[in-house]
């Protein structure tokens, strides 16, 4: 699958050039590749969450919020936010939509397919703990494929980190976004989409 992912180009801009809820949608089953300290590693993207601008109560840009940490979601669709949270863990989102427009999907987890060894390294664990845990995080997965702030604002066509054409699911589940207690009305919107 690698050798075949080598062959084709990175999704195209246009991918991405929808609002969050349909590029979240358009995520599942595609390949998260990352090339960073000499090796590739990713898989398929099996959970996103989307987030939809100014108006909705659970995003960074709520309430057209235009901070040093927002302002890569104001840039062009199909590149890349990352945001630190608690202090600990890195979270990776594509920008969705268009200039201006703060739309972004936070990747939540990935089936890790690709140097398995290495992100278990990254992330500290042995064989039999990862199993079922090594990706199925957003922060376990950007530390298991070594994405942090140096990948803030770049783009998903051209730098190391990079989106390549899947299997897009027949079916997928809709369910609420996670840890927005304090969204009002957009606290428990099922704009969390996640493979069966």
């Amino acid at each position: 699958m690698l050798g075949k992912i080598h062959r084709q180009t990175p999704l195209p801009q246009s991918f991405y050039a929808e609002g969050a809820i349909v590029v979240a949608q358009r995520l599942l089953g595609q390949y998260l590749i990352s090339r960073t300290e000499g090796v590739i590693t990713g898989g398929a993207i099996v959970e996103t969450e989307a987030y939809c601008g100014v108006l909705d109560a659970g995003c960074h840009a709520f309430g057209f919020r235009r901070t040093t940490r927002t302002q890569a979601m104001y840039g062009q669709p199909g590149s890349i936010y990352v945001y630190l949270i608690y202090g600990l863990h890195y979270c990776f989102n594509v920008v969705a939509l268009r200039p201006e427009a703060p739309h972004a999907v936070l990747i939540r987890a990935i089936r890790p397919e690709f140097n398995r060894d290495v992100m278990i390294r990254r992330r500290q664990r042995s064989t039999e703990s990862a199993n079922h845990s090594l990706t199925d995080g957003p922060g376990k997965l950007t530390q298991a494929l070594a994405i942090d702030q140096r990948h803030n604002e770049g783009s998903l066509r051209s730098g190391p980190i990079q989106i390549f054409p899947g299997s897009h699911p027949s079916s997928f589940e809709a369910l609420p976004r996670v840890g927005l207690g304090r969204a009002g009305v957009f606290r428990d919107v099922p704009w969390r989409f996640r493979l069966e």
